[in-house]
């Protein structure tokens, strides 16, 4: 789309700005919603704010106004970036169960991410500036109906403000236990491995020969629903530390599968790389969400999800980001078929990082395997 109107030289940029609000957002919004507001208002504002912003974009797009593209992309991911910890946030506070019900409620994300795709796909719509219109309008309908969502207040409403509270220092504070450490650590790392999948398979997948690559790459948010479902099943049987372990190891298999199946363009290999998504996320950052949200505590449960959206989606994709591309541009040099040799070396290096993380991740993680499900079984009173 940016290329088609001129826009080609900030691409990257735009990439990487959603990477930078992430990491900026949530000290503010941590300290903001356990603080003052509650967290289905600030959740509605930044929607409606966000999709006026997003109503925006296509005029800089044909205007060919690269720099205000940049600007508006970038405060639009200041008001995104918040909404996944707060969504969480939300749901966690009125749920009486998250091990059990937060999964379910988490899916729909999902199912609507695939309706989204295929509906933008149908209507031709993949390269093209409405895109941002109707998301616009999605947004502000979002932000509308977040005003009826159960009502979350703010946990430490009515406490003196302190620089402790702007730094999430407290949030922070979780750091000391070494198995959070390790964890919030293994996070932000597999979040490298992570930005190669999300920038690189669609192109690579349309080296190997497929032909409509977006609607291939729903296998994965399909197999995401299916997974996420039998989440409370498989907290029962591994616990936190082998959920966690299972989605790292996960991401191995599929770069490995991408690798080996370059070649030999042996599409089957691609499609069970891609169907390997629902693990791949589920098992790792669903799960991390919930163990964060176990370990928080009631008066800081806002700033913990926020820092959780910090090391991941700010911090490791940013860098993730850089070092995919970097990775890219000095392997894939050739086009097409051509390049298959050369994508399979590229999908050595994510499946190498992500194995690694994996052990380090099995060794000094010595979280209680199921930390999580003591009472989660328990009959009903």
């Amino acid at each position: 789309m940016l290329a088609k109107s001129g826009l080609s030289s900030i691409i990257g940029t735009v990439y990487s700005v959603g990477a930078i609000a992430a990491i900026i957002a949530p000290f503010f919004l941590g300290m903001v919603v356990d603080r003052f507001f509650a967290s289905e208002k600030v959740l509605g504002l930044l929607h409606i704010v966000g999709g006026i912003l997003l109503w925006l974009i296509p005029g800089q797009i044909k205007a060919g106004n690269g720099t205000a593209l940049v600007w508006l992309v970038f405060i639009y991911m200041l008001t995104y970036m918040p909404t996944l910890a707060l969504t969480n946030n939300v749901a966690f506070h009125n749920i009486p169960d998250s091990v059990k019900h937060f999964p379910v409620i988490r899916v729909f994300g999902t199912i609507g991410w695939i309706v989204a795709g295929l509906l933008i796909g149908q209507l031709g719509f993949s390269d093209h500036p409405t895109i941002f219109q109707i998301a616009a309008g999605a947004a502000i309908l979002l932000g509308l109906f977040s005003f009826t969502l159960p009502h979350t207040p703010a946990p430490a409403k009515g406490k003196p403000l302190s620089v402790r509270d702007l730094l999430c220092l407290d949030a922070l504070q979780m750091l000391k236990d070494k198995n959070y450490l390790v964890f919030i650590v293994c996070s932000l790392l597999i979040c490298v491995p992570l930005a190669v999948y999300y920038s690189f398979t669609s192109p690579f997948l349309g080296a190997v020969g497929f032909q409509n690559v977006g609607s291939v790459m729903t296998i994965g948010q399909m197999s995401e629903i299916f997974f996420m479902l039998l989440i409370p099943f498989f907290f029962r049987h591994l616990g936190v530390k082998y959920m966690l372990l299972v989605g790292m190891i996960a991401w191995t298999a599929r770069y490995l599968l991408f690798g080996f199946g370059a070649p030999a363009e042996a599409t089957w290999f691609m499609y069970l790389g891609i169907a390997l998504h629902g693990i791949c996320y589920d098992f790792f950052f669903v799960t991390g969400f919930i163990y964060a949200e176990q370990k928080a505590g009631e008066k800081i449960k806002g700033q913990a999800q926020s820092l959780l959206v910090l090391f991941t989606q700010g911090i490791g994709m940013y860098f993730g980001n850089m070092i995919a591309g970097q990775l890219f541009n000095s392997i894939v040099t050739a086009q097409g078929k051509d390049a298959l040799v050369q994508w399979q070396t590229f999908w050595f290096y994510p499946a190498i990082a992500a194995a690694v993380i994996a052990v380090v991740f099995f060794v000094l993680f010595r979280e209680n395997p199921h930390h999580l499900v003591s009472a989660v079984y328990a009959p009903d009173p």
